[in-house]
C-alpha cells in the first residue's frame, strides 16, 4: 500500500474513532444536562405544589376544627377534599404521614399531552391493598420516571415526570449531532486529503532525486523545495549528492593524477635503463643515469607508499591505534627532526603559547606516530615557502586543542585553498601533493578539524582542532 493510502486510511480511523467518542460523550453530557434541567424543574414545582397545599390545609384547620376534634377519623376525609392542581405532563401522588395515597393526579392529562402515566398493571397490583407511595415511587424508578418527594402538612407529596420526553428531545438532538460530525468528518477528511497530498508530493519528487543517486547521476540531482523534517531531509540528500559528485570528480582526478605522478618516474627509469643496456649512455653519463635511476625509484616508493597509507587511513581500522599523546613533547619532536631542514633553509621557528596552555599537560587521544607525521607534514610544507620564519602556536578554546602553523612566506594562491587538502594538489614547489592529503585524514582520524587560510598580513595559515583527551 503506498504511504499516501496508508496516511488516509490511518486519519480516517483515527477520524472515526474520535468522532465516535465525541458522539458518546456528548449524548451522555446531554442526557444528564436534561435530567439535572427536569429535576430541578421538578423540585420548582414541588415547592409550589407544596406552599398551595400548606395553605389549603391552614383554611381547612380553621374551618374543620372542632368537626376533627370531634370526630378524627374522619380527617383523611377532609383532606381528600384540598384541590391540587400540577402542570401537564406532571403525575403526583400526596401521601400521609403513613405513607398512604390520599390523591392521585389525573391520567387524562397525562394522556392529553402524550404521557403514559405508571403502568396500570403495576397500579392494579396494588388495587387490593392501600396504595403506599413507598410503592409508587419504586415502580416509577423501574419505569423509566424522574421522582421528586416534597414535605406538606397532609405528609408527603411525591411527583413523577418520564423520561420519554427527555429521550425524543435527547435523540432528536443527537441524530442532528451525527449529521453535524458527518458533514464535519466529511470536510476533515476531504482537507486531510489535500494535506496529504501536499506532504506526499515532496517526498515522491524526493524518491525521484534518490533515483538519479542510485544510478550515479549526482550532477543531475536538484533541491526539493518543502518545510519542515522533509525539508531538511531533501537538504541533506541534495547536499549529499553534492559530496558524492565532488568525490567522484576527486576520484577520476585521483586516478589521472596518479597515473602521470607515476608514469613520470617509470619512464625516466625506463629511458635509462634501456640507454645504459643498449651502450648510448657509457663512462660518467653511464653512472649519471644510475643516480636518476636510483632518485626515480626513490621517489615512486615514496609515493606508492603515501597512497598506500592514505588508503589504509580511509578503509582500515586497526592501523589507527589511539592512545593519549602529549601537545608539548609532539611538537618538541616535531622541531628536532624539522631542524635540519630548516638550518639547510635558514629559517627559523618558534613556539607560542596562549590561553594558559604553557602551563597546562595538554592530550589529545591519537596515533602517536601518525599524528607526528601530520605535523611533520605540516611544518616541511611551512618550510618549503616560508621567508625566515614559522610559528607554532599552542591553546585551548572551547574543551579543544588547538595548534596552528604559520609562516611568512607568499601565502596559498585562492583558486587553491579550496581543495588544498585533496590528494595530488600542490603548489609551485610541491613533491607529490599527497603530505597534506594525509595530515587531513590522520586529524579527522583523531575527532578533529583542519583549515587553512592566508593570514592578512601575509603567510599561510594551517590550524588543527583535536578534542582534548579526557
Amino acid at each position: 500500500m503506498k504511504l499516501v493510502h496508508q496516511i488516509n486510511v490511518a486519519f480516517g480511523v483515527l477520524l472515526v474513532a474520535v468522532l465516535g467518542i465525541t458522539a458518546v460523550v456528548i449524548h451522555y453530557v446531554l442526557m444528564d444536562h436534561f435530567i439535572t434541567a427536569q429535576r430541578q424543574e421538578l423540585q420548582s414545582i414541588g415547592m409550589s405544589m407544596a406552599t398551595t397545599l400548606s395553605r389549603e390545609a391552614g383554611k381547612t384547620a380553621m374551618t374543620d376544627m372542632a368537626a376533627v376534634a370531634e370526630r378524627p377519623v374522619l380527617q383523611d376525609a377532609a383532606a381528600s377534599r384540598l384541590t391540587v392542581a400540577a402542570p401537564a405532563g406532571v403525575e403526583y401522588y400526596l401521601s400521609d404521614t403513613e405513607g398512604n395515597v390520599l390523591q392521585t393526579g389525573s391520567s387524562a392529562a397525562l394522556n392529553a399531552v402524550g404521557v403514559q402515566p405508571l403502568p396500570q398493571a403495576a397500579v392494579t397490583s396494588m388495587k387490593a391493598k392501600p396504595i403506599v407511595v413507598q410503592s409508587v415511587q419504586a415502580i416509577a424508578k423501574v419505569s423509566g420516571y424522574i421522582t421528586n418527594v416534597s414535605a406538606v402538612p397532609q405528609g408527603t407529596l411525591t411527583l413523577l415526570s418520564p423520561l420519554s420526553k427527555i429521550k425524543e428531545v435527547e435523540q432528536d438532538l443527537f441524530v442532528r449531532l451525527l449529521l453535524v460530525l458527518a458533514v464535519g468528518g466529511v470536510l476533515v477528511m476531504l482537507l486531510s486529503l489535500l494535506i496529504t497530498r501536499r506532504l506526499i508530493r515532496p517526498l515522491m519528487r524526493l524518491r525521484e532525486e534518490l533515483r538519479k543517486v542510485q544510478r550515479r547521476q549526482f550532477g543531475d540531482v536538484a533541491l526539493v523545495k518543502a518545510g519542515g523534517e522533509i525539508g531538511a531531509v531533501a537538504r541533506s540528500v541534495y547536499e549529499l549528492a553534492g559530496e558524492l559528485e565532488r568525490h567522484n570528480r576527486a576520484q577520476k582526478q585521483f586516478f589521472q593524477n596518479a597515473s602521470h605522478e607515476l608514469k613520470t618516474p617509470l619512464m625516466s627509469i625506463a629511458g635509462y635503463a634501456e640507454g645504459i643496456r643498449d651502450g648510448v649512455f657509457e663512462g660518467e653519463s653511464s653512472h649519471k643515469g644510475l643516480d636518476i635511476i636510483i632518485s626515480e625509484s626513490g621517489r615512486l616508493t615514496s609515493i606508492v607508499t603515501e597512497m598506500t597509507l592514505l588508503a589504509k587511513l580511509d578503509s582500515e581500522e586497526d592501523i589507527f591505534r589511539a592512545s593519549d599523546v602529549h601537545v608539548q613533547e609532539i611538537v618538541t619532536e616535531t622541531i628536532e627532526r624539522i631542524n635540519p631542514l630548516l638550518a639547510a633553509r635558514g629559517l627559523a621557528i618558534h613556539t607560542r603559547y596562549k590561553n594558559g596552555a604553557r602551563e597546562s599537560r595538554l592530550a589529545v587521544s591519537a596515533d602517536r606516530d601518525k599524528l607526528l607525521q601530520a605535523l611533520l607534514n605540516i611544518v616541511s610544507n611551512a618550510a618549503r615557502y616560508a621567508a625566515e620564519t614559522i610559528v607554532i602556536e599552542i591553546g585551548v578554546e572551547g574543551g579543544q586543542i588547538t595548534l596552528s602553523v604559520a609562516d611568512d612566506g607568499k601565502g596559498f594562491p585562492d583558486s587553491l585553498l579550496p581543495q588544498l587538502f585533496h590528494r595530488f594538489i600542490k603548489g609551485k614547489d610541491g613533491q607529490t601533493g599527497l603530505g597534506l592529503a594525509i595530515s587531513r585524514a590522520i586529524v579527522e582520524r583523531c575527532g578533529g578539524r583542519i583549515e587553512a587560510r592566508n593570514q592578512a598580513a601575509g603567510g599561510a595559515v594551517i590550524s588543527l582542532r583535536l578534542p582534548q583527551a579526557a
